[in-house]
This record gives structure tokens, C-alpha cells and sequence, in this order.
């Protein structure tokens, strides 16, 4: 599919649907895909694995992942969790992390038992009780308050000191240095595209609504200001990794999941192709 600016700068691409952040990470590493969308936590893992990424910028500073439940359920936390249904998708980031948040709460990693749902199916899951917990990310935590209300309960992780980065854009790394230039445009324009967004949103709707029907456009105005949440980080430019954090994420995934071949933290990330005078705007 051609998307407007992408064409005017020479990048014909097809976009297709991800099916969460392990399977992207896979894909994208094996040579499947030449870019792909996966938070860092499951790239560093899929990397120890053998696959060949590079991230190339980070779209969420902060860790998107949550857990949902019903208070009416009996669940006051996390602490609760022990011998409770979880409902997500096999590829899910947060059931690959699920051991690091696990430890970090201080619980069994194997109390819980898994149920694969899809994400559409999530929030009906909830709702007729198939499941107890679900995971989702932070920008849809307005459709579940506004299904459950006062019932909802939720826990983001980055809360609990479990922030490792987020969705992060993966090039195989074959390819980035075979097609450095290309990879240097679609870069740019990306953080170009976040950063009129964040400026402008009405635009940024309007061509998304217009590309994907039956989209509520009160509900993709909620979803930003949760998106711009989880992108905001002072410290760096927009999309720019830093070099401490990405290593206190390797000892995160290396310590409490386990990294099957060991790495220098610093080969799985560039800046090399942002802007470095893009930031987010003050609060």
C-alpha cells in the first residue's frame, strides 16, 4: 500500500498486519519482513534467539502493558493473580514478560494459567467471566473504563518499576545495511509523522479515519492522549533510545526470563537515523 509522504520521498512498501510483538520480532529477524513493530523487551529475547534486528527508534518511552480486571471478582491486585485465568494472545509482549513482572510483584510465574484469546476478544472475555485478568496496552484503557466503570480495575507496569522500553521500530539487519538510505527515509518520516501528530492531531485523525473504516473518532482521540503518555520521555529526542536504559532493559530480560546467547546491549539499537533536536513538548 502507498501512504502519502512515504511515496513523495520513494518508498513503495506493503504494510501488513502484526500479530504482537513476538511473531514481528521473529519475522523481521528471520528476513521475513525488512521493518516491523515489537517492544524491545521481546526483540532482545528474539535476538539471543539468533534473530538479526536493529531498532531504530522507539515509538513508546514507556511500557504500554496493563492488567485489567473486575473488583467484583474478588481481585484486589497483583498479588491476587495466583491461580487466576489471564487472557491474551500466545504472541503477546506481556506473556513473554510475564516472568519479570511475576518476580517484580513477587509471585510464582507458573500460578497463573494462560488462555489464548484474541485481542478483539479481550474486553467480551472480561466481560462474561471466561477469563479473570486480561493484558492490553494503555491507549484502549478508555473503552474498558467506560465498559466497566467503577468494577474496572488495572494495574500498568510501568508503575510497579517494570518500564522497559515499549513498541520500537525493528529493522532486519541485513537490510539496513544493504538499504541504509531507504531505512534513513522511513525513519525520518516516521518521527516526522509522531511529531506533527503530537503537535496537530486533527490531521493525523483525519487520515486515519479515512484509511481504516469504522473508527470512532472520540475513541482515536482518547487512544492519543494515552499514546502521548507512553512516548513521553524528556530525557532524549523523540524515538531516541538511551544507551543506560536499553542495558538496564538487557539485565531486566536477562536476569528474570533469560537471554539464550548473550549480547552487547548497544548492538540492538541505533540513533543514528532521528532528528535529534525532535522532542516531545512539556507536559
Amino acid at each position: 500500500m502507498r501512504r502519502g509522504t512515504q511515496v513523495e520521498a520513494g518508498i513503495d512498501l506493503n504494510i501488513e498486519a502484526g500479530k504482537g510483538s513476538a511473531v514481528s520480532a521473529q519475522r523481521v529477524g528471520s528476513g521475513g519482513a525488512d521493518i516491523g513493530i515489537s517492544d524491545l523487551a521481546t526483540s532482545m529475547q528474539a535476538k539471543g534467539k539468533g534473530a538479526n534486528i536493529t531498532a531504530v527508534m522507539v515509538i513508546y518511552a514507556n511500557s504500554p502493558q496493563g492488567f485489567y480486571w473486575l473488583k467484583s471478582s474478588g481481585i484486589k491486585g497483583p498479588k491476587d493473580f495466583p491461580g487466576k485465568k489471564i487472557g491474551n494472545p500466545p504472541g503477546d509482549a506481556a506473556r513473554i514478560m510475564w516472568p519479570a513482572f511475576a518476580k517484580k510483584v513477587g509471585i510464582d510465574p507458573a500460578s497463573v494459567n494462560f488462555v489464548n484469546i484474541s485481542p478483539p476478544a479481550k474486553v467480551a472475555a472480561l466481560k462474561s467471566k471466561s477469563v479473570d485478568i486480561i493484558s492490553d496496552f494503555y491507549n484502549e484503557h478508555d473503552l474498558k473504563a467506560r465498559e466497566f466503570g467503577a468494577d474496572l480495575g488495572f494495574q500498568p507496569w510501568r508503575e510497579l518499576g517494570v518500564n522497559p522500553y515499549g513498541n520500537s521500530l525493528i529493522v532486519n539487519t541485513a537490510y539496513l545495511q544493504a538499504h541504509k538510505e531507504q531505512v534513513a527515509k522511513f525513519t525520518s518520516i516516521t518521527q516526522r509523522a509522531y511529531e506533527s501528530c503530537v503537535k496537530d492531531f486533527n490531521p493525523c485523525l483525519q487520515a486515519l479515519t479515512a484509511a481504516v473504516s469504522g473508527l470512532s473518532p472520540d475513541n482515536q482521540r482518547d487512544q492519543w492522549e494515552r499514546i502521548k503518555t507512553l512516548m513521553r520521555d524528556e530525557t532524549t529526542a523523540l524515538g531516541a533510545f538511551d544507551a543506560a536504559r536499553v542495558k538496564a532493559d538487557y539485565e531486566l530480560v536477562s536476569t528474570l526470563i533469560g537471554i539464550d546467547k548473550a549480547f552487547d546491549p548497544n548492538s540492538i539499537f541505533t540513533n543514528e537515523f532521528l532528528d535529534r533536536k525532535v522532542h516531545m513538548p512539556a507536559r
